[in-house]
């Protein structure tokens, strides 16, 4: 459902090591944004589980692509509905809910992750790159470089 890139010991990482634990060495305070969701192509910085980050500090470097399958309306209203039992409420615009029925997303994460950019050309490459034989850790057999421009 998702893309992750960012972690520094990828550079060197050998075929077959597991990747995703690695960092600067520091953390971002959350920044999660009502009305900043996952829908497809979201940019997101990743993070330790509440189990450890009650705070949902965000990675220093980690973040991820979002891929996620198309849900509709009445899914996203169980997925809000489950958010508020969690104590992350979550509301979707019309705008957003039409764009989770045909382009798709992860909902689950809304409220939990800070979301802080999105693809504006070449959502297909995310599909591609989701599609690539990956190995028993999910981590692509073949590496997969990612090169990024940051626009204002």
């Amino acid at each position: 459902f998702m893309v992750q890139g960012g972690d520094p010991e990828s550079r060197s990482a050998a075929p077959g090591q597991m990747l995703g634990n690695g960092g600067p060495g520091y953390t971002v305070p959350a920044e999660i944004v009502p009305g900043l969701v996952h829908t497809k192509g979201a940019l997101a910085a990743a993070r330790q589980g509440d189990q450890v980050n009650p705070e949902k500090r965000s990675s220093g470097s980690q973040f991820y692509l979002v891929q996620g399958k198309p849900f509709q309306p009445n899914e996203l209203d169980m997925v809000a509905q489950r958010a508020s039992r969690y104590g992350t409420p979550v509301t979707y615009s019309e705008e957003q809910k039409e764009t989770y029925a045909t382009e798709g997303g992860a909902p689950h994460l809304d409220g939990s992750y800070t979301v802080f950019g999105e693809v504006i050309e070449g959502l297909d490459v995310i599909d591609r790159i989701a599609a690539v034989q990956r190995d028993g850790r999910d981590r692509p057999v073949s590496d997969v470089r990612m090169f990024m421009r940051v626009l204002e």
